[in-house]
């Protein structure tokens, strides 16, 4: 079944009838649990009667069903069987269209909690009409909400790719990311952080994906490429591992919720079938 989710936009209302809630506690959503899945509170204006909590945010409609978020006080004591969870932990809990809403709701109430005063003067800020942005009652300045743009760099060559590994990983390995400079454009972005975290050079960029990321107001941006030349050489401030590892022998890799994942899943799954295709017109 395809589910549709529409965005609202200031000055939307809520409208009368039962909501899709998603109260979050600090940084985390809260929800209903059971047996290791979770559902997301449904209602109406009852459903957080008698908690202390931040004007609720409209932030859309999910196959016509608003879809309702609100920051709740950190001493609100939640009622029997609501479990606030953190979104990473929720991943695989909740269905896929509720939780990208879910990450949608953390950008929002992030972007309320720090935009009520203005950068500029230091002045309170108000909502502007249409949009998310908000306005400087003084001098004027407008700001809408922010995101950082992040690039992922799969390097590979042949049947390796070269993943990396961050100290307080564990034994996860994963591929190259960075955030984009002032004045840089993606591609830059990829060849300048590959260069500088591991020392080697690349060439035939491809984009693959994006995926929005709310941990807490990322976009990453995906792309492989190929290795270039140059001996492996970490950045010892940021990682304290980079090696090749084959196809049919990689380690453990990220979470299968993150766009990391995906990249390195996608190129095994295409590298394995060219080898595999290999095989068959060398026996042919």
């Amino acid at each position: 079944m395809t589910t549709l989710f529409r965005r609202a936009y200031p000055p939307a209302e809520l409208p009368a009838g039962a909501y899709w809630w998603l109260p979050f506690c600090g940084p985390d959503v809260v929800v209903r649990e059971d047996d290791g899945q979770a559902a997301l509170l449904y209602g109406g204006m009852d459903v957080v009667a008698g908690l202390e909590f931040e004007p609720p945010v409209l932030l859309g409609s999910l196959d016509g069903v608003p879809c309702v978020s609100c920051q709740l006080s950190s001493t609100a004591e939640l009622p029997t069987g609501w479990h606030a969870i953190g979104l990473r932990e929720l991943y695989g809990k909740l269905d896929d269209a509720l939780y990208e809403i879910a990450g949608y709701a953390a950008h929002l109430l992030l972007w309320q909690r720090t935009s009520r005063f203005c950068p500029v003067c230091a002045s309170s800020t108000e909502p502007m009409q249409g949009d998310w942005g908000r306005r400087c009652s003084t001098c004027g300045h407008t700001r809408y909400p922010q995101l950082s743009p992040a690039i992922l760099a799969l390097v590979h060559d042949g049947d390796r790719v070269l993943l990396t590994h961050k100290p307080g990983w564990s034994a996860r390995y994963s591929i190259i990311a960075g955030f984009v400079e002032p004045g840089e454009s993606l591609e830059a972005c990829v060849q300048r952080e590959v260069e500088e975290e591991v020392g080697v050079a690349v060439a035939n960029i491809s984009y693959v994906g994006s995926q929005p990321w709310p941990f807490p107001d990322q976009l990453m941006i995906g792309y492989m490429a190929e290795y270039a030349g140059g001996m492996l050489e970490i950045d010892t401030a940021e990682l304290d591992d980079a090696a090749w590892f084959h196809v049919d022998a990689l380690p453990e890799l990220p979470p299968p919720m993150s766009l990391s994942r995906r990249i390195i899943d996608a190129w095994a799954a295409s590298r394995r079938r060219e080898l595999l295709d290999g095989q068959s017109s060398f026996r042919a």
